[in-house]
């Protein structure tokens, strides 16, 4: 392929084939692996109106989608046509995040924030930036922080259960919403005891409340425990947290005996990149192998991936190893991905990353 333009950072190229024909207009990057990323099969005479129209259409396609919650994604790069741009919604405050050179050219964030005022009319907009994005992107250092309004704080809710939000703190831009259909898919088969393994702030462990008589989360940050134990208290329930490395913890609980009837695994990404796809995989069948010999028979099993270098193949392959290897049989009940506001764009199999399974356990 030819890109026909001045390739400056970050500008609208138009992009031909071998033989001239024209493809579309694409977004240049200067430093990015992917040095163009395409947000047209037209030629892009008004990229500002591009920008209004592509938000628009991400709005109302989540309008059609989303229920039983006011914590969503909004704009998810690639599969909403805006490749580099991540916004998220927590009830009346908009969390931004920029990933390429060109959404972060002053003149488009204008147009962005602009846009998504105008359409969603937040309380408040903040930024958050990943330092490592910026740095491989070539883009000047920039601090997390409020881009409009005043407000960092407020209260989600996710199919009736409610969360503490914070803007400027926790991971990814505050909560996992990827999650959230994931969570309440869980709480429908769960049952007895339950173990909430890789808590975070508590999103499967407080759904699970609602169906379990006693529920654990294990988790290795206490922050984010303190936070998950505020949202136990908004809710009403009784939660038992333990700061654990939960590999340490699995191997200790097994060992001992310890029996449960529901088991979480959401760990975070052990494969970032390919090339420790084994390191990874070894990772995630030794946390099934202790979780199901903790199961009892009958019990329900929900394990997550959320490393796009892990394929739903690979994955499902990974826990049939595990269920045989101690000899347990398991019925997928589930066989889940992310929520319906992270859509996955045919075309960039990227989109399609999180994998949520639900089984059923029996010896």
């Amino acid at each position: 392929m030819n890109l026909v333009a001045v390739l400056l950072p970050g500008v609208a190229v138009g992009v031909t084939d071998e033989r001239g024909k024209f493809l579309g207009t694409a977004l240049y990057s200067s430093a990015s692996q992917i040095a163009i990323r395409m947000i047209s099969s037209h030629a892009v005479n008004d990229f500002p109106g591009l920008l209004r129209e592509r938000i628009r259409n991400a709005i109302s396609y989540r309008e059609r989608v989303v229920s039983d919650t006011d914590a969503y994604r909004v704009v998810f790069s690639e599969a909403d046509f805006l490749p580099g741009l991540i916004v998220d919604r927590y009830n009346d405050v908009l969390s931004l995040q920029i990933l390429t050179q060109a959404m972060d050219v002053e003149e488009v964030r204008s147009v962005l924030v602009t846009a998504l005022s105008q359409q969603v009319k937040p309380a408040a907009i903040s930024e958050r930036v990943d330092p490592r994005i910026r740095e491989l992107e070539q883009l000047s250092a920039r601090p997390s922080g409020l881009i409009q309004g005043g407000k960092t704080s407020t209260v989600i809710t996710m199919n009736g259960v409610k969360f503490h939000y914070e803007a400027l703190e926790g991971q990814k831009t505050g909560a996992f919403l990827d999650q959230r259909e994931n969570y309440a898919a869980a709480a429908r088969y769960a049952r007895g005891e339950a173990l909430d393994v890789f808590c975070y702030q508590g999103g499967f462990a407080l759904h699970l409340a609602n169906s379990c008589s006693r529920v654990t989360g294990v988790d290795s940050s206490r922050p984010a425990l303190e936070v998950a134990d505020r949202n136990a208290t908004l809710n009403n329930r009784e939660i038992e947290w333990v700061e654990a490395n939960a590999f340490d913890l699995l191997r200790d609980y097994a060992d001992a005996g310890r029996r449960y009837d529901t088991v979480v695994l959401d760990p975070p990404a052990f494969a970032k990149s390919k090339t420790n796809l084994e390191t990874a995989l070894r990772g995630y069948k030794e946390l099934k192998l202790r979780a199901l010999k903790m199961l009892r028979p009958g019990g329900i099993l929900i394990t997550c991936c959320c490393s796009y270098h892990v394929s739903p193949a690979q994955y499902l392959e990974v826990v049939r190893a595990s269920a045989r290897d101690v000899h347990r049989n398991l019925r997928i009940v589930e066989n889940r991905g992310q929520a319906k506001d992270h859509p996955i764009l045919l075309d960039v199999p990227e989109t399609e990353y999180l994998k949520c399974i639900i089984a059923s356990v029996s010896n």
